[in-house]
C-alpha cells in the first residue's frame, strides 16, 4: 500500500531512539498516523513543528498497518504563530481539537480546506478570532453536530433570534423561548454573520459552540474532556477583552 498527499502536522511522539510517530491531517485521508524514521535528526526537527505543512508519502504492507512516512517540508507556520499570543494559542486549539475529534483515516476535505485557510490567516491576527469562531462552527457541522441558526425552532420566525437550544442546536427567538429562556444558550449576532464581531461577542459565541463540543461531540467520544488548549485560547481572548 502506498499513497502521497499533503498534510498538516498535528503532533509527534517519540518512537524508538531516532524515529517519530507523526499525526497529520490530510485532505483525502483525514487524520492519519505513521512512523517517520530519523524524525529526531537535526535536519528534520526544525521542519516538524505543529502546524507545519508537509509533503507526505505513506507506505505499509497492509492498509490497516500504521505504516511509515517519508516527509518533505512544504512550509512552516511556526513563525506566524509565534508572532502573536492569540494566534499561537489559537493554532494550538485547532490542532488539539482536530486530534481530539476527528476519526482516523476518514476524509474531511471541506474541513481540511477551512483549516488550511485559517492557519494561513495567522499573519492577520486582528481577523483571526472571528475566523476561528467560524472554524469551530464548521468543525461541528463536519462532524455531525452542526447548528441550525436560520429560523426559530418554536415559531419558524427568521427575525429576533437570540438563543440556541442546548439540545437541538437550533435557533430560538425571545417569544419562542417563553418560560425556557433561562435554559437557552446565547446567540450573539456574530454567529449570524451580523454586527461588529467584537472580541466580547466572539468569547460569548465560543461559550455556545463550546457547549456543543463538550456535550455533543465529546459525549459521543465517551465524555473525554475537551483539550485544555481550547480553554487557554478562550481565557486569553477574555482577558484581552477586559483590557480593551
Amino acid at each position: 500500500m502506498e499513497w502521497r498527499d499533503t498534510g498538516i502536522l498535528l503532533g509527534t511522539r517519540k518512537h524508538g531512539e531516532s524515529s517519530l510517530i507523526l499525526e497529520v491531517f490530510t485532505p483525502e485521508r483525514g487524520r492519519h498516523f505513521g512512523v517517520l524514521k530519523g524524525g529526531t535528526s537535526r535536519k528534520m526537527t526544525p521542519h516538524l513543528q505543529p502546524g507545519a505543512q508537509l509533503d507526505l508519502t505513506w507506505k505499509a504492507r497492509l492498509e490497516e498497518h500504521m505504516g511509515a512516512f517519508s516527509a518533505e517540508p512544504e512550509r512552516s507556520r511556526a513563525h506566524l504563530a509565534m508572532a502573536n499570543r492569540v494566534t499561537l494559542a489559537g493554532m494550538n486549539a485547532v490542532l488539539a481539537l482536530l486530534s481530539f475529534g476527528l476519526p482516523e483515516r476518514e476524509g474531511h476535505l471541506p474541513l481540511y480546506r477551512r483549516t488550511e485557510a485559517l492557519l494561513d490567516l495567522m499573519a492577520q491576527p486582528d481577523l483571526w478570532p472571528l475566523a476561528y469562531l467560524r472554524w469551530e462552527l464548521a468543525l461541528l457541522e463536519e462532524l455531525g453536530f452542526g447548528l441550525d441558526l436560520t429560523r426559530c425552532a418554536a415559531t419558524g420566525a427568521r427575525e429576533g433570534l437570540i438563543y440556541v437550544s442546548p439540545k437541538s442546536g437550533r435557533a430560538v427567538s425571545e417569544g419562542g423561548a417563553g418560560d425556557w429562556a433561562n435554559r437557552m444558550l446565547p446567540l450573539p449576532e456574530v454567529m449570524l454573520g451580523r454586527g461588529a464581531a467584537s472580541d466580547a461577542e466572539i468569547v460569548l459565541a465560543l461559550g455556545t459552540t463550546g457547549h456543543f463540543l463538550e456535550h455533543h461531540l465529546a459525549a459521543s467520544l465517551g465524555d473525554a474532556p475537551l483539550p485544555a488548549a481550547r480553554a487557554a485560547l478562550i481565557g486569553l481572548l477574555a482577558r484581552q477583552t477586559k483590557r480593551h
